[in-house]
């Protein structure tokens, strides 16, 4: 399978998208270094934004992909990459959000951890998601970026489980015990939803690579 020329037409797309995924990261990154109720809730509207926006994007994506002649396995890379992103985005929405619902007594450095770690993907993916424009000379410079999203990933899992431990063994309230643990399955589960971008990557590599 040879990429065509017309595989060019979106990535400038899956770029915006990936731009409205950093901005929503970082904004969620400040949201939980802050204890601030309202910038809680103009971050999580910001968030809601980029989340509308991301979705138009997809939408777009997907009207461009139903007129393109290129090859089905093509269209169906592109496609898992492109949703993969806005899932991403949602994921990050629907963490502000909780944030705004569940009103925690404090944030705990742990949880601003996760979310810098979610940032950082963010930033992973945007280094990356322009050199799929030339895919056969970038092959290394995407693959390594789709190791550290892996990694941050990997990482991210590891400070769940501990700060998991943190807060059964520290928290005596039952109720922020509640919100503190589900704001970090939160967190870990933005982590999980970046991976599944470079994981799409990686299959749109493979196929490239097996043709």
């Amino acid at each position: 399978m040879v990429f065509s020329r017309v595989s060019h037409e979106f990535v400038p797309i899956l770029i915006r998208q990936t731009d409205f995924l950093c901005r929503s990261t970082s904004l969620l990154s400040r949201m939980f270094a802050s204890e601030d109720k309202d910038f809680w809730k103009s971050g999580e509207k910001e968030i809601k934004a980029c989340e509308v926006q991301g979705d138009a994007l997809l939408t777009e994506f997907h009207e461009m992909l139903s007129g393109s002649i290129m090859l089905k396995i093509n269209k169906l890379d592109l496609q898992s990459v492109s949703m993969a992103i806005d899932d991403c985005i949602d994921a990050v929405k629907d963490t502000s959000k909780a944030v705004l619902i569940y009103q925690p007594a404090r944030i705990d450095p742990q949880l601003e951890d996760l979310a810098r770690i979610a940032e950082s993907q963010s930033l992973a993916l945007r280094e990356m998601i322009p050199l799929l424009a030339e895919i056969k000379k970038n092959i290394t410079s995407i693959s390594l970026c789709c190791e550290r999203v892996t990694e941050l990933e990997h990482a991210a899992d590891e400070d769940y489980e501990d700060y998991i431990g943190y807060i059964f063994n520290n928290v005596d309230d039952v109720r922020e015990l509640i919100k503190y643990k589900n704001l970090a399955e939160m967190l870990e589960n933005v982590t999980d939803v970046h991976k599944k971008i470079s994981d799409r990557v990686r299959d749109l590599l493979l196929n490239y690579l097996s043709e």
